[in-house]
């Protein structure tokens, strides 16, 4: 029997993630072959952007699987999983707003306090998470390692392509 509840908690952040990318088209890739993104500086331990795809889709998929899990054991949508399911949607809600003030507005100081809310809010739901199953932990640590890396990415690039003040340099 299909567990269409599993795979809906599954799809619904990838589903979010490609919309957050439909945003961008254009920022990362181009049909002139240069984007706003490869003309900014950025740090030599920047991954290329061929990673980022697979990425998420593994970590969107993970923590989606994490969320249905959260979602059987309260018995579904009860008393029990309202703070949990709510920080999930909050910090996916975050998550899927920042590549949109990053990559299509150029916002890279206002992603980054974006990023630092949303590395609060995914903090808060993993440890609620795990509070309810640990084993969920698995699921939401990668997740968790890669907001870090991105936060400082995010940071990196934004002091690199910065002034003094904090005003993005003219390219």
């Amino acid at each position: 029997m299909v567990n269409w509840s599993m795979i809906g908690a599954m799809v619904l952040p990838n589903a979010g993630g490609w919309l957050g990318a439909l945003t961008m088209s254009g920022q990362v890739r181009s049909k002139t072959g240069i984007s706003w993104y490869d003309t900014i500086k950025k740090p030599s331990w920047n991954p290329p952007k061929w990673v980022f795809g697979p990425a998420w889709t593994i970590l969107y998929t993970s923590m989606g699987y994490a969320s249905y899990k959260i979602y059987e054991d309260c018995g579904g949508f009860t008393e029990k999983a309202v703070l949990p399911l709510s920080l999930y949607g909050s910090q996916l809600l975050l998550n899927w707003t920042w590549s949109p003030v990053f990559f299509k507005y150029h916002k890279i100081g206002w992603a980054f306090v974006h990023i630092v809310a949303l590395d609060v809010m995914a903090a808060a739901c993993s440890f609620s998470f795990y509070n309810i199953n640990q084993n969920t932990i698995y699921f939401m640590s990668p997740y968790l390692a890669w907001l870090s890396f991105a936060s400082l990415l995010n940071y990196t690039i934004w002091k690199m392509n910065s002034d003094d003040k904090g005003t993005i340099k003219p390219l």
